[in-house]
């Protein structure tokens, strides 16, 4: 995947890890994306430690994965903030 799909697909995961889990968390339109990227890796890893498969483009298995990783990133970080 090329950085712009990466960017994209980093933007919709981590909107949608925010829509199913609201809350206060600062940083932004900025780090909404750069947690949706990172989640992006970490959802693609988890993915293909149990056997779904890693984020491989801009598909529903890939928003899928990416926003699982966003979801657990997002998880960390309030747990990291308290």
């Amino acid at each position: 995947m090329g950085i712009f799909t990466w960017i994209i697909l980093g933007l919709v995961a981590g909107v949608l890890a925010k829509w199913i889990m609201p809350g206060k968390d600062g940083g932004g339109f900025i780090i909404t994306i750069v947690l949706g990227i990172a989640g992006a890796f970490v959802g693609g890893w988890i993915g293909t430690f149990i056997g779904f498969g890693p984020a491989t483009g801009f598909n529903l298995g890939s928003i899928f994965t990416a926003v699982v990783g966003a979801l657990v990133l997002l998880a960390l970080y309030r747990v990291m903030k308290r």
